[in-house]
């Protein structure tokens, strides 16, 4: 049972009227009396919270940023007309700040045998499963002295993905994509490309591509075209250590390495490769193998949404077992990781021969761009010492880096609005040398 603020007034209104009208216990006794009974009333004609039918449906899944609708079905199965206020209750990261509790508060009169939907705007700030609470109804009677009050558990659960803001950079890589497939007017040739068709000989073509069999069987000079491979494998690897946890402006490293890792599986699906996806720390936390080109995307972005990062140290050798398992011919293997020096020497550089006699390997870690900030300060000497810390950040991750390319692997070391074109720019390079 809860009294409203109605209650509250005439209770007042009733403590003056005993005060200047009828001083005395006979008149508290005869006021409070009068109240209890319409307060009585008032419940036993509210109607019940605990028959109340509930049916949910709406989205169940959302980009990150984006906005989901949920739809609960109240059905009043009595007699007696609900005059209610209904909170559909979910986690406080799924409303937004200037929203609050209003937003998943809903005032409804449903007569006897009726049903109302009622739509609740999700917009969700973090990614993964956000499930719904509970659903509490506060009847009301109809003087509005007392409510009923009950909750309901009814399940709902609303998925959200990453937001894939790399995705504006896809067309201009589609577009070299083309250039370096043969379908415009510019053709490449690299080491390991494949023969593609032939055609006739035009002024300006390299003279090394004319085949001269084939000349030989026609009365014009022909010439092959070629393609880079396809059907080439990807093994895209997320590390979610503690590193991983480590923020960037306002996303942690872990959000950047997504977006940049759904950059390259779109775009390597249109080039005809094969992606699959490993996320490990010292254990597998996500994996997507053996998808289409067209189930690729939805495959990878709901194993991304609920993936968070573990406040442990990654295994370097376990990782590396593991991709040997799940890579067992010779791939394209990307890994998001840090550049820090203790992890990289400690961990990874001694993994890394079994790991590059046997696949090409991009490291692609996330900088800050706050250190470059800080490293162009020099107005206060507050701010040179922070540019000498930041120029001491840079120099040691560019050491790491070179202790990397020293092996023969490709690293990527770029700001968060940079990592997902650089690591595409850095895919069709290798892809138009016949790297893959």
């Amino acid at each position: 049972m809860a009294l409203t603020g109605r209650t509250v007034l005439i209770s007042a209104l009733g403590a003056l009227f005993v005060g200047f009208v009828l001083p005395g216990w006979l008149g508290i006794l005869t006021v409070q009396l009068a109240l209890l009974i319409a307060i009585l009333c008032d419940l036993a004609l509210a109607a019940p919270v605990r028959k109340l039918h509930f049916t949910r449906t709406g989205d169940t899944s959302v980009r990150l940023t984006g906005d989901a609708e949920t739809h609960l079905t109240v059905t009043n199965p009595d007699r007696r007309t609900l005059r209610a206020t209904i909170r559909d209750a979910w986690p406080p990261s799924t409303l937004t700040a200037d929203a609050g509790i209003p937003a998943s508060r809903h005032t409804v009169r449903i007569p006897g045998a009726e049903r109302r939907r009622l739509t609740t705007v999700l917009h969700p700030t973090r990614r993964g499963d956000h499930r719904a609470v509970r659903v509490t109804v506060r009847s009301h009677g109809p003087l509005g002295l007392a409510a009923r009050q009950g909750s309901h558990h009814v399940p709902g659960t609303v998925r959200v993905l990453p937001p894939f803001t790399s995705r504006k950079h896809l067309p201009a890589k589609l577009a070299r994509l083309r250039e370096l497939d043969g379908r415009t007017s510019i053709l490449t040739r690299g080491e390991g490309t494949e023969f593609d068709s032939l055609r006739d000989y035009t002024p300006g073509d390299d003279t090394r591509s004319i085949d001269w069999r084939a000349t030989a069987r026609r009365q014009t000079v022909a010439v092959r075209t070629w393609r880079p491979e396809r059907d080439r494998r990807i093994l895209l690897v997320l590390e979610t250590g503690r590193t991983s946890a480590g923020r960037v402006g306002d996303t942690p490293r872990l959000d950047a390495s997504m977006d940049a890792a759904l950059l390259l599986a779109a775009l390597a699906a249109r080039a005809g490769d094969k992606v699959d996806l490993l996320a490990y720390d010292r254990r597998v936390r996500a994996s997507v193998q053996g998808r289409t080109a067209r189930d690729l995307l939805p495959s990878l972005t709901n194993a991304l949404a609920p993936l968070e990062s573990e406040l442990i140290e990654a295994d370097p050798r376990g990782l590396a077992a593991t991709i040997h398992r799940s890579a067992p011919r010779r791939s394209l293997i990307v890994l998001f990781t840090g550049l820090d020096a203790a992890p990289v020497e400690e961990g990874l550089l001694p993994v890394l021969p079994g790991l590059t006699q046997r696949h090409e390997l991009i490291v692609a870690a996330v900088a800050d761009p706050r250190i470059e900030e800080m490293a162009a300060g020099r107005h206060t000497p507050q701010a040179v010492y922070a540019a000498a810390a930041a120029e001491q950040n840079r120099s040691a991750r560019r050491r790491t880096a070179d202790r990397l390319r020293h092996h023969g692997i490709t690293v990527i070391d770029s700001t968060p609005d940079h990592l997902a074109p650089d690591l595409a720019d850095a895919y069709l390079t290798l892809k138009s040398t016949g790297r893959l």
